[in-house]
């Protein structure tokens, strides 16, 4: 390759990867419609809402787009990883701090390329010569070395990094994250070509992250580690409920995570993926799903005669996997039961609730997760509940995402 050729490469690099979409897109993991939608919402309640409220954290898209308004938010998650994720993103940053995370950026790299660094150990992911190329394992795996030399555990120096060198690893990465089923592309850009530019991908990626981290907010945002279904540690009362709980359609949320979860550490083997799914809601990782076959659900729990119906279709299908569903549907339903129950009691009076979530086939049996939302809503003693349909989720039309609302009474 010659130096002109080199040149190209490396502007072509700096051109894709310094594309900023704000605080949102700085792991690419949050949809713009799905902030559409929150904004939205938040821009559409009456007044100015007092502290608006997400008991499903995910990658904090709530969180950021309150703090964005000027609205005092808090919210929940159960995986530390998206913990500090979200910290991260709603964090406000010092010019100083920016400055520092520029400096040190150049002084990681230049730590990268010196012959003595001793690199971190590659992360045990299952199977991880699909994941990345040698070339791009050998610069992440400096990369992370170079990172914990040049910054303090725990600064925001840190964090900053880090974020770019989820963005780098992911890039590098020949995961493709466009289906139920995660697929590996065989070629890919890193294994065609430029090993040398790696340096400028994570450059590019600081740069277009630091630049997001300028904008500052005036609300607070709290993000609690802590459980959905148990809501009891909450101090406060809301007056706004704006999330995406996870979906009853047996995709594990920790997929698309794991790479991020084992570079950084926040995962060191595949039984804590299971273990960390079996805790969280929806998911049926490893362990997860085996563990569903001994399960037996709670007597208590608010069960619509449909849905007993729905459950003896799904248990009695011509697939050995039949009855094992319907667990997994009966149990998503009793966790959905708890978490609305303990929803109650930090709801104002009159507070307003939005729940976007999708429906599932399942060996085509439709599960009306909307009508499941509402009917358990309203038997707690929510109001005015309405299931607005938002959008078709793919090509199959019976497929839809919905705004399922109510008010608190």
């Amino acid at each position: 390759m010659n130096s002109a050729d080199s040149l190209l490469q490396r502007a072509d690099y700096t051109q894709k990867y310094n594309h900023s979409a704000g605080r949102h897109g700085w792991l690419r993991l949050t949809p713009a419609y799905s902030v559409k939608i929150v904004d939205e919402l938040l821009s559409a309640f009456p007044g100015k809402p007092s502290h608006v409220f997400d008991p499903f954290c995910g990658t904090g898209t709530t969180a950021l787009c309150a703090a964005s308004l000027g609205f005092d938010a808090d919210t929940v998650e159960i995986n530390p990883f998206l913990v500090w994720l979200t910290e991260t993103k709603t964090a406000n940053y010092s010019q100083a701090v920016i400055q520092a995370a520029r400096e040190v950026c150049k002084e990681t790299i230049a730590i990268t390329r010196k012959p003595d660094l001793i690199p971190v150990a590659e992360p045990p992911i299952y199977n991880i010569d699909r994941w990345w190329s040698k070339p791009a394992r050998d610069f992440l795996c400096r990369l992370r070395a170079a990172i914990e030399q040049t910054t303090i555990a725990g600064s925001p120096e840190r964090s900053l990094l880090l974020i770019a060198f989820c963005r780098t690893l992911i890039t590098l990465s020949n995961a493709a994250f466009n289906h139920q089923s995660m697929s590996f592309r065989t070629n890919s850009q890193i294994d065609l070509g430029f090993p040398a530019d790696m340096p400028d991908m994570f450059r590019a990626h600081v740069s277009a992250i630091l630049s997001d981290a300028m904008k500052t907010y005036d609300a607070l945002t709290r993000v609690i580690h802590g459980d959905a279904r148990v809501l009891s540690q909450l101090d406060d009362k809301f007056d706004l409920v704006i999330t995406s709980p996870p979906y009853a359609n047996r995709m594990s949320y920790i997929r698309e995570l794991r790479p991020y979860m084992y570079w950084l550490g926040y995962l060191t083997n595949g039984r804590e993926a299971g273990e960390l799914d079996w805790q969280a809601i929806g998911g049926t990782w490893g362990i997860a799903t085996s563990r569903l076959a001994a399960w037996k659900p709670d007597k208590n729990t608010f069960i619509p005669k449909w849905l007993a119906r729905t459950l003896d279709a799904i248990a009695h299908t011509n697939n050995t996997n039949g009855r094992l569903l319907a667990n997994y549907i009966a149990k998503y339903a009793e966790d959905m039961w708890r978490h609305f129950t303990s929803l109650a009691n930090v709801m104002c009076p009159g507070g307003k609730i939005h729940y976007i979530v999708g429906n599932s086939v399942f060996y085509g049996t439709l599960l009306p997760t909307e009508r499941l939302y509402s009917d358990m809503l309203a038997e707690i003693g929510f109001e005015r509940i309405a299931a607005r349909p938002i959008r078709k989720r793919n090509s199959k039309k019976e497929l839809l995402e919905f705004d399922v609302s109510g008010s608190w009474k």
